[in-house]
């Protein structure tokens, strides 16, 4: 990555980090994937009770393997016959990891679900929250943010579990109440009442979607 454009990444990673901070909650600074996996293991005790909701970025640092062949109790939901107990088990875990669907450079986290069960969790239950993010994700207001989450985090979302809605055939949100939409319940998460409850990496890399 040319040496202008990471230090770009590095000041607004700052800004965004500021903006974290007026909110209530914690934001570190990753200069690329390793030092995300680095700081997320740190962040992570030993021991800790651990589960997730999707976050391909979670996948793409390598947290999830190094989880699962650690000494950490992961809960992994695909080992579940029955999905929807994985599910609640994430309201009483440690740590809930995830990423965000986009974000604010003052700080605000913007999210949409299908299931609630991701952004229900961000919201309320879990001990901790530690989302992975990449820079690519941050926006430059709430609207911009919105506009990201539901023209390209969606439709590629929706493409990728091959879902019938219009975002997936165009790329485009076209504000549809499809049967198979994933855009049913929308987070901002503004403020954490709980001081450090939420906590995000921001990673200089095109992380996700």
């Amino acid at each position: 990555m040319n040496e202008n454009m990471v230090k770009r990444n590095e000041l607004l990673a700052q800004t965004v980090i500021k903006g974290l901070q007026s909110r209530n909650m914690e934001g570190f600074y990753a200069v690329g994937k390793e030092e995300a996996l680095k700081i997320a293991l740190d962040l992570i005790p030993e021991g800790t009770t651990i589960t997730m909701g999707g976050g391909m970025s979670v996948h793409e640092i390598g947290l999830t393997e190094a989880l699962k062949a650690g000494n950490y109790n992961f809960i992994d939901r695909e080992k579940f016959a029955d999905r929807r107990q994985a599910m609640l088990q994430a309201y009483d875990a440690d740590v809930f990891l995830t990423s965000t669907n986009s974000m604010t450079r003052d700080g605000v986290l913007v999210n949409i679900d299908g299931n609630a069960n991701r952004v229900s969790a961000i919201a309320q239950g879990p001990k901790k929250v530690l989302f992975i993010v990449g820079l690519n994700k941050v926006c430059g207001d709430l609207d911009g943010a919105m506009k990201r989450a539901r023209n390209v985090a969606a439709p590629i979302n929706a493409q990728r579990f091959g879902l019938d809605t219009p975002c997936a055939k165009t790329g485009a949100c076209f504000d549809c109440k499809s049967p198979d939409t994933i855009c049913c319940q929308f987070l901002i998460t503004r403020y954490s009442k709980h001081k450090g409850r939420i906590q995000v990496i921001l990673v200089n890399d095109n992380l996700g979607f």
